[in-house]
């Protein structure tokens, strides 16, 4: 989806255009964690060790479109239609500028609610620009424009837009989270993601581009072959190189160029810069698991067999790993180019960016498993597997390379309509009547999937809390066993029957324990002292087997809690692709009614609906996956736990028969490690770590206001009052 236009400031070898997006989609898909990036106002470099040296920007006059009710406390402004407004800084985040009222106060508004009152001049007719001028785009409508066509003043001439561009969709889409899920985006996303455009008027890049033979292998290149690095670079930022081709296959179902492959997330350190602060860097591991040996020619055999002693299975087994280091903002960049180059599919949403406790270690580790599943969801996908920011983002080993890329990754334009026209399918692939038929299943599968998923999410939560209660009743039971046996009295512990008021005694000379700390009255009793050891090695036993459950809640469950979210709202994540899937239905009745038959159209209908269809396939695919694997790693932990548990009870139960209770009575008691805690047991445990939100569940902070109030917190000066939002990370 297009936006207001204007003037890019990228110049070769600056980094100051590094989070400069020129034209944003305004995507659903981009996730809030990108305001943070953005506030750097095209700015310092990804290392965070260079200063910014962007000069000073001319306040720009505008006038409010809109009414807006912003919150103090996330220094946004609060404005009526119609108001004279100053632009400070017109790019931050997710479609927020920097604004200066005529009370002088400054703040936060979104972009699409002003307009630039110096871009209007006056006009000699009322004829608008031609449409070379307006790029070839379809003209909006007045209702869906947010173009002023008058002015409550009277003027002698009519005005008209100077340069205005692409006006079609220029407001901003916030994250569904900013606002308990709802999006300010005014336009579906059959328009946003340039379907609509591809199905009324197609796109240039169909009638130069033929699909290329698809290679079957992933062969060796022969040491001869020469391939033009330049003219390749050059296609990919025009989006006409071979990773922007894409090839659905019968089913539909995406046809895969590249096999699937790991990624590790993992060993985060906390490192510092000058500008930023403190900041965690990730390792990203890529593991690439070398084709089988019968896949392998005789001739890269030998190959392998001169480089290692080693056998040649051996060779070809041990995967090929490629680590990078990133940080959070790179993931957000990866996350934006990904949206703007791949806008028919469905991406993942990118975790919360959160700011509170971010250095624990149980943030660190929490924050480290969403990059990986998230990441990991990317590399799944048939067609974003391959797109080319994603094998920058995981090869790209030199900072000094990655800083000479992003920008360039970032200012490509954004596909649309092209997206599409570079979509390759076979004929009659898709039959309408099953494609309406099968989008409608799809939809109410999937609603009904988020809402059981939702539901697994809580029950799952109270089966952790559970486990935790069960540890606690397993350690008071050890505790109570040990008091009975040593006659010391448990502290906090239910004494029904006993007299409170009876003063303290010794336990020996009342004749409760004799003198080998054996629990009964006669001295030199061997009967008495093997039971009272095989008592207390039980008593120890149920201690570690409160540690197993207290263990197993806080780190073998999380993990599958933590699991659960990749499944979580599915019918938020494919809401884009059923809209788009359903609005192009509608287009292809209309252009194969009876008597108004429009062939090409119905052609490029059948395209989209290729891609939806399809990215259906692709959820079904991956939710086998999903569920199949969450399965049997619950199973998986839950078997290890109880082995974990029976192997100790037996070991226990052992101590009871002989020979080892004869070993028992050998030589006395010794007290217990745990005989100390009776005066103050351990029968509190802390609170049960749970899983970050999903970026879809409901919640009442707002993400990406407090992002930006970072962002806005630089450029105004610090605060009086101390604040957790004092530097970036």
């Amino acid at each position: 989806m297009a936006t207001l236009p204007r003037a890019s400031k990228i110049t070769p070898g600056a980094s100051s255009a590094l989070f400069q997006r020129p034209v944003s989609e305004f995507d659903a898909g981009i996730n809030t964690s990108a305001a943070w990036t953005t506030h750097l106002e095209s700015g310092s470099s990804l290392s965070d060790d260079e200063p910014d040296h962007d000069d000073e920007e001319t306040l720009r006059s505008a006038r409010a479109l809109y009414d807006f009710e912003g919150k103090a406390e996330f220094r946004e402004l609060n404005v009526v239609a119609g108001d004279a407004l100053e632009i400070v800084k017109e790019d931050l985040a997710d479609g927020w500028s920097l604004v200066k009222t005529t009370a002088r106060e400054i703040g936060l508004l979104p972009r699409s609610y002003y307009t630039f009152t110096s871009e209007f001049t006056p006009a000699p007719d009322l004829q608008l620009p031609s449409t070379s001028a307006r790029k070839g785009r379809q003209e909006p409508s007045s209702t869906g424009s947010i173009t002023p066509r008058g002015s409550p003043k009277s003027i002698l001439q009519p005005i008209v837009p100077q340069n205005t561009g692409e006006w079609l969709g220029a407001f901003p889409s916030f994250r569904q989270s900013l606002l308990g899920g709802k999006s300010l985006n005014r336009f579906s996303s059959f328009v946003t993601s340039g379907a609509e455009e591809f199905v009324l008027k197609g796109s240039p890049a169909e009638t130069v581009v033929t699909p290329p033979a698809v290679p079957t292998g992933h062969n060796r290149n022969a040491t001869d072959a020469t391939f033009d690095e330049e003219e390749s670079n050059r296609l990919s930022r025009l989006g006409l190189g071979e990773a922007d081709r894409h090839f659905v296959d019968a089913g539909p179902t995406w046809k895969e160029k590249i096999p699937p492959f790991r990624i590790l997330v993992h060993s985060p350190s906390k490192r510092s810069s000058v500008l930023s602060g403190a900041f965690t860097v990730y390792s990203v591991t890529s593991l690439f698991q070398p084709p089988p040996v019968s896949e392998v020619d005789e001739g890269e055999t030998d190959e392998y067999v001169e480089q290692d002693s080693a056998p040649v299975e051996a060779c070809l087994a041990s995967p090929t790993r490629i680590t990078v280091y990133r940080r959070f903002s790179h993931f957000v960049i990866l996350h934006a180019a990904l949206t703007r180059r791949l806008p028919g599919i469905a991406l993942p949403p990118l975790p919360e960016k959160q700011y509170a406790g971010r250095f624990s270690e149980d943030f660190v580790e929490a924050r480290r498993g969403d990059l990986e599943r998230y990441i990991g969801k990317v590399i799944r996908h048939p067609i974003a597997r391959y797109a080319e920011v994603v094998t920058f983002f995981l090869g790209c080993e030199s900072e000094a390379e990655w800083k000479r890329m992003v920008p360039q990754h970032l200012a490509m334009p954004a596909a649309g309509s092209t997206f599409y026209a570079r979509v390759f399918h076979p004929a009659f692939n898709v039959d309408a009547e099953d494609a309406e038929e099968a989008v409608d299943r799809f939809n109410a599968h999937t609603k009904a999937v988020g809402k059981g998923v939702q539901g697994l999410r809580n029950i799952f939560g109270r089966v952790r809390e559970a486990r935790v209660e069960m540890s606690k009743a397993e350690r008071l039971l050890a505790y109570s066993l040990l008091s009975l046996i040593t006659s010391k009295p448990l502290a906090s512990a239910p004494m029904t029957g006993v007299n409170e008021e009876d003063d303290l005694y010794d336990v020996k000379s009342k004749g409760l324990l004799n003198d080998e700390g054996a629990w009964c009255w006669r001295e030199e009793c061997q009967d008495c002292l093997k039971l009272t050891k095989a008592m207390q090695k039980t008593s120890e036993t149920l201690q570690g087997v409160a540690d197993l459950y207290d263990d197993h809640a806080r780190r073998t469950q999380l993990a599958t809690h933590e699991s659960l979210k990749g499944m979580a709202h599915p019918s938020s994540l494919y809401e884009p692709i059923v809209t788009t899937h359903k609005s192009t239905l509608s287009r292809y009745q209309d252009a194969t009614r009876e008597g108004r038959a429009d062939e090409e159209m119905a052609a490029r209908c059948e395209t989209v609906l290729n891609t939806t269809m399809a990215e259906m396939e692709t959820y079904h695919s991956q939710k086998l996956e999903d569920f199949r694997n969450m399965t049997k790693e619950h199973l998986d932990g839950e078997i290890d736990f109880y082995e974990q548990v029976l192997s100790r009870l037996n070991a226990a139960r052992r101590a009871l028969d002989p020979p080892m209770f004869n070993e028992l009575g050998r030589s006395p008691r010794q007290p217990s490690i745990y005989e100390r805690e009776l005066e103050n047991p351990r029968l509190t445990a802390a609170p049960l770590l749970q899983p970050c939100p999903h970026v879809f569940d409901s919640a009442p902070m707002r993400p990406v206001s407090v992002a930006i109030q970072e962002g806005v917190g630089l450029l105004l000066g610090p605060s009086t009052r101390g604040s957790v939002f004092g530097k970036f990370w």
